[in-house]
């Protein structure tokens, strides 16, 4: 078994739709990014790849590359779990934390939990979705910007 990390963060803008974990969530502010920079599903792949010594997000979909532009983190997603399978790597299990003061994500967890359990190739059961404020301290707190955080463990799948 091999455990990785990941960790990202975006501004929130007005003018931009809001997607975490692959659901679009009706409120007033977006996230800003090159894809639709679902923070979530970044923080998923960058522990995804972290685990299996692979880099990270922007090495894999640089913004540089007008492929990724307004590209569906799902999408992004699905192919972190082919780059892991052709290393001969399956997804254990991952537990991700979003960090926001709004909009609440209640309503939405399961539908989220679901989405990343299909496209990882995992029982639901085996992704968790937790969300927090920073008791409105920090970029956080203000309401600048969201942040994620996914631990992640994937293992050698028998030849």
């Amino acid at each position: 078994m091999r455990v990785g990390f990941g960790y990202d963060v975006h501004r929130l803008v007005r003018g931009r739709p809001l997607v975490l974990g692959g659901v679009s969530i009706p409120f007033h502010l977006g996230l800003l990014g090159h894809s639709d920079a679902d923070v979530l599903l970044h923080a998923v792949c960058d522990a995804l790849l972290g685990a299996a010594g692979m880099d990270d997000i922007g090495v894999h979909f640089p913004d540089s590359d007008e492929r990724y532009r307004d590209a569906a983190s799902t999408d992004l997603l699905a192919r972190v779990v082919e780059l892991l399978e052709e290393k001969g790597f399956a997804v254990g299990n991952v537990d991700a934390t979003l960090l926001a003061e709004a909009p609440k994500i209640g309503p939405y967890r399961m539908e989220m939990r679901e989405n990343i359990a299909r496209i990882l190739k995992v029982a639901p059961e085996r992704v968790n979705v937790k969300a927090t404020t920073t008791e409105e301290m920090g970029f956080v707190g203000r309401g600048e910007g969201m942040a994620a955080q996914c631990v992640a463990a994937i293992f050698e799948r028998e030849s």
